[in-house]
């Protein structure tokens, strides 16, 4: 209870007890988060019991650096009785991405600063200009509008969507500062201009409709899911479910049938088409393991697939039938 005989107290009173400042009862105040009881004959703001509880609440919630606004509808909710706590945990819910955002956003400042001490004096110029073009917390969008523009322009929305979560690698929220490197290296080369002819799309892209490239792609991922279960066990590439699956998601393209001289075909329209080996690269040194081996990409799983049918047509080249 306040000291006065109506319950009530003034504004100095109320900042001593709560410990704060006159200043910030006042703000409070004029904000509408500390309502006042009444005011005196002398136009003095007058606080009942509750206030130093509510002023309180409001301390807390400010030290959580909850805005005003925010502050508010928690303690308007709090006033409506049979109301739940939805404002508070949305509130709590929200700053705890904005710190986890923030804390990436450091660990990833530090990586990139130790990536610079530990190199070589000649390299820090190089270096520097490469990570400077980081953003922090890292950003996938340059390598999602890379992959987009490379796509099939009809493929469906689902279809693209799983693509990209294959393709486009999660930067860790503590990297390693070869990890930094990485990542700054795929940003760099998903964002430099085409020189001369350069073509990123393979020949299948060619005859792949909107349905067709759907189905294509489909294939493609379960294939590169079954050679990475493969080349994590140490496995050389060789003939069996994951080749099958990967001709087969050609052959759909094609309307063909696998055939044996559909696989060497493939094989030499495999073979010549684009590379983007550096980008799979650096997705495995972005993505590698603890044990140090490297993390299987869908770069690296096609290169196991496409050697695992080389081996095959060596082993059982297509019969030729004279016309």
């Amino acid at each position: 209870m306040f000291s006065s005989d109506d319950g009530l107290c003034g504004i100095g009173e109320l900042a001593e007890r709560a410990r704060v400042s006159v200043k910030t009862v006042r703000f409070y105040s004029d904000n509408g988060l500390l309502p006042e009881a009444s005011r005196s004959a002398g136009g003095h703001r007058r606080y009942g019991p509750d206030s130093l509880e509510r002023l309180r609440m409001i301390r807390s919630l400010r030290t959580l650096d909850l805005p005003v606004p925010t502050v508010r509808r928690i303690l308007d909710e709090g006033d409506t009785p049979g109301r739940a706590g939805g404002a508070l945990e949305d509130a709590v819910a929200g700053q705890l991405r904005v710190l986890g955002s923030q804390l990436t956003a450091m660990r990833w400042r530090e990586a990139a600063l130790r990536s610079v001490q530990e190199c070589p004096t000649a390299e820090r110029p190089g270096r520097l200009a490469l990570i400077g073009a980081l953003t922090t917390p890292p950003d996938t969008a340059p390598l999602a509008r890379f992959w987009r523009a490379w796509l099939p322009a009809r493929m469906p929305a689902h279809a693209v969507t799983a693509f990209l979560e294959a393709a486009v690698p999660q930067p860790p929220a503590d990297p390693e500062p070869v990890q930094v490197i990485a990542f700054a290296g795929l940003c760099a080369l998903v964002s430099r201009p085409c020189e001369g002819n350069e073509v990123t799309q393979p020949h299948a892209h060619e005859a792949a409709g909107a349905r067709e490239s759907a189905v294509l792609y489909a294939g493609l991922a379960e294939a590169y899911d079954l050679a990475g279960a493969e080349m994590r066990r140490g496995r050389e590439p060789y003939a069996g479910d994951a080749l099958d699956g990967f001709v087969d998601a050609y052959a759909s393209v094609h309307r063909t049938a696998d055939t044996g001289a559909f696989r060497s075909g493939l094989a030499l329209r495999l073979a010549a088409d684009p590379r983007i080996d550096r980008y799979w690269e650096l997705t495995s040194e972005l993505v590698g393991r603890p044990s140090g081996r490297p993390e299987p990409t869908p770069g690296s799983a096609h290169d196991w697939l496409l050697a695992a049918l080389d081996a095959q047509l060596a082993k059982e080249p297509p019969v030729r039938h004279a016309p």
